[in-house]
């Protein structure tokens, strides 16, 4: 195994060294299409769950898979908010529902909803023949990192889950060499998983990616480890429009065609950019329903992201019931996009990158803050006002008095005042958490100095 990354691969010596040409996204999708299903009938749903299988195992996996990040939660005792204990009486409800109607994939992790995640999925999977799901979930030792820490969580993570084998297992969240060596290669914690892969205790190992095209070379052309799957970031935002940004995390397009060149299963995460997709812009919502009125803004997404055959599952954070059965329609069967439906999501996506949100996938890593800002929620109320064209930007604008006073409300309501940016001290703990990037004290200090000139304008 090498000790460091050579210099990533651009597309051209990417296709070269293969030997073929990418995939083209009209190609993959038109691998798919169906002969003469409608748009329409993606928004009702008219049959069984789509399935796709694992050519490495031949399981057998449900296109929708259930994502364990966003439990619902019971409130706290005095308090307000549902950031209490997880419902388990909900979750048990909701995965129940997904199981009767064909979900068999659920993914979690130790450092969702706090640490309880994993407790509660278990419970309400053990009311389950074993055989009825895949149970996927990951080495989350970003601050624990010995490896007699590391394998004290992988065992924990068998013990609330209540199995004696994993049939998906993560490298969680890397993207940058010299994090990896630290968590994995130095500890030897790569090779203990490496060992559980052998005696048949992890079926399928992968690593989910958050970071820059150089360190996912690495990991599929140099690391020495062959990869059952990786989980990657993939939506209609961060497929090729976003680019020309030099975000991280966002080469969606160069990613899919190397798995599918390396006949790699690719898992998805965040096909709704953190809800972001399910709540656009007016601006999209216009293009969407005029497009199809019936139409969930997020079926458009979850389609997208669905529509690639090289994709395994596509994990969705599915909090709500109404959630579940609108992504239960989508996937009840998949109806891929049609090639007018491709350009028309290309057109959203530019959209987006004139209303200039947050790039906040409400992943909640960087929480909980030290000085109890709600990052999240914050960035939420940002962006959903800005989407919404209640974004007071002009004081001369003709409707700045009506989005000044939804903004101010709705952060007030959204976000307890003990709990917003003008109590941000600029500490930077929450910096190295985020996937997405994010200069989050900068941003903070932005939206507190956008309230306080609201405030002064009234």
């Amino acid at each position: 195994m090498n000790n460091s990354p050579k210099d990533g691969l651009d597309r051209r010596q990417f296709l070269s060294k293969l030997g073929g040409g990418a995939l083209a996204i009209s190609a993959a999708l038109a691998a798919c299409k169906p002969g003469k299903q409608t748009a329409r009938s993606a928004a009702t749903g008219n049959g069984e769950m789509t399935y796709r299988v694992n050519p490495k195992t031949g399981d057998k996996v449900s296109l929708l898979g259930y994502g364990a990040m966003r439990w619902p939660r019971l409130p706290k005792p005095g308090g307000k908010g549902n950031d209490g204990e997880i419902d388990q009486e909900t979750v048990n409800a909701l995965v129940d529902y997904a199981i009767e109607h064909g979900v068999n994939y659920f993914d979690t992790s130790p450092r969702y909803c706090e640490g309880m995640s994993e407790k509660a999925l278990g419970i309400a999977l053990s009311r389950h023949p074993r055989n009825k799901f895949f149970i996927s979930t990951k080495m989350s030792n970003q601050t624990a990192q010995s490896r007699e820490e590391s394998i004290a969580m992988y065992h924990r993570s068998m013990e609330l889950l209540k199995v004696d084998y994993f049939d998906y297992y993560l490298v969680h969240a890397v993207g940058a060499y010299d994090v990896y060596k630290a968590r994995f290669l130095d500890n030897g914690v790569l090779d203990f998983m490496l060992q559980e892969r052998a005696a048949g205790r992890i079926r399928n190992l992968g690593w989910s990616f958050h970071g820059k095209k150089e360190f996912f070379d690495y990991m599929m052309f140099e690391s020495g480890v062959k990869w059952d799957f990786v989980l990657i970031q993939l939506n209609y935002f961060d497929w090729d429009v976003t680019q020309a940004q030099s975000r991280s995390n966002v080469d969606a397009h160069y990613q899919y065609d190397v798995l599918a060149k390396l006949k790699v299963p690719a898992l998805i995460m965040e096909p709704l950019l953190g809800g972001r997709l399910a709540s656009p812009n007016h601006v999209a919502q216009t293009l969407m329903k005029q497009a199809n009125p019936d139409a969930s803004f997020a079926s458009w997404a979850f389609r997208f992201a669905g529509s690639f055959p090289d994709v395994l599952t596509v994990l969705s954070g599915m909090t709500y019931m109404e959630h579940l059965q609108d992504n239960l329609r989508t996937y009840s069967p998949l109806v891929p996009l049609t090639d007018k439906e491709q350009q028309m999501l290309v057109q959203v996506a530019k959209t987006m990158l004139d209303f200039k949100n947050i790039n906040c996938t409400n992943c909640q890593y960087c929480m909980p803050c030290p000085y109890g800002i709600n990052i999240p929620g914050l960035f939420a109320h940002y962006n959903k006002c800005l989407n919404e064209g209640n974004f007071p930007s002009q004081a001369q604008d003709q409707n700045y008095r009506k989005a000044r006073q939804t903004f101010l409300v709705g952060l007030d309501r959204s976000v307890p005042k003990l709990r917003q940016a003008n109590h941000c001290i600029g500490c930077g703990k929450c910096v190295p958490a985020c996937p997405q990037g994010i200069a989050i004290p900068q941003e903070m200090q932005k939206i507190d100095q956008f309230v306080e000139q609201l405030k002064r304008n009234g």
